[in-house]
This record gives C-alpha cells, structure tokens and sequence, in this order.
C-alpha cells in the first residue's frame, strides 16, 4: 500500500515537474537544478530498476557526489571531518568526476576508477548517479559514454529516490587518489 501511495505520488510529481531538454554539452554550472529525462547513448532508469540491478548484481555502481575540500585558510589548529557519505551498498565513491570540466588529474582518477570497478570491460553495466536533480551524474554518464562504455545506466533520483523506496544505504569511503580539486 505505502509503494503504491509513494509511486503514486512520484507519477504526480512527474507530470508536474519542469521538462529540461538535453544539452549538447556538459553542464558548466548550477548542477543542483533539474535535470533531463534522457541521455544520448545510455539509458534512464528509476529506483526500481536500479534496484533491480543491484539485487542481481548486474552493474557497477558509481556514485559521483562531489566532496568539499578542506579549506586552505582554516587555522593550523583546526579538526576537519569530511561530511560522510551514505551511499548504495557496494557502490563506488568517485567524488568530483561530475563537473562539467575536470582537470586532467581528476579525468585520470576517473578513467582509473572506472577501469577498475569494470575490470577493464567497457561493455559492462555502469549505473551513475548523485542526488536527485543533480547533474554531476548525467555529466559523469555522458563522459562515460564518450570514453567507449556502451552500457551506461543514469540514475538521476540517486540516493534520494533510493531512499525514498527505503532501500538501503551504506556509509561509503572516496577511492584513494582522489586529486585535492576536482574541477577544471
């Protein structure tokens, strides 16, 4: 009864929400906004097929939340924490590969991570994704797409939608090498 009052209201929402049309190029800015329903060359889904490919284990999960840098003007005598992440079990944590621009370091620490979370195999599932409304991870989508993955998933509810479906999250650490900025 709840799931079909809560995917009740999604469909409701859906039809009221602001249609965005794809651009021709990365999105530079303003990346918490709403996003398309489609990406060229991948394929959209909702948190119940995600689901379903996590259940069965047939895609990589790949979580591109960006991760605030430690300030360079805090006092020496300053804790930082990073904010912790949870994200969807068994995902991987690629902070700051979603921009619209990346620097050639933070390309590489995504081609790597990338290359080790398929084993090398570009035709292998690969689901992105973020936050809801949130372009990092059709950005992160479409450069996959470019760089020869033809199995490319974009979740664009991401962990939001995720939850929303009280499916279960995990506390998620970045894959080392992450470069210390991660725009371009």
């Amino acid at each position: 009864m709840i799931r079909a009052l809560v995917a009740f209201v999604i469909c409701a929402g859906a039809a009221t929400a602001q249609t965005v049309p794809e651009p021709s190029d990365y999105r530079m800015d303003h990346y918490r906004a709403p996003v398309p329903d489609r990406i060229t060359g991948g394929t959209t889904i909702g948190p119940e097929a995600a689901h379903g490919l996590w259940q069965d284990k047939a895609a990589v999960f790949v979580d591109v939340l960006p991760q605030a840098p430690k300030p360079d003007n805090l006092p020496e005598d300053t804790i930082w924490r990073d904010k912790p992440r949870d994200s969807i079990p068994r995902a991987i944590w690629l902070p700051n590969v979603g921009y619209g621009a990346i620097a050639e370091v933070t390309g590489e620490y995504f081609r790597n991570g990338l290359e080790t979370a398929t084993a090398g195999d570009a035709d292998q599932a690969v689901v992105f994704f973020c936050l809801e409304d949130c372009w990092m991870s059709w950005n992160a989508a479409r450069r996959a797409i470019e760089w020869g993955y033809t199995n490319v998933y974009w979740f664009p509810e991401g962990t939001d939608g995720w939850t929303l479906w009280d499916y279960p999250l995990e506390r998620v650490e970045p894959v080392p090498g992450q470069p210390v900025a991660g725009g371009g």
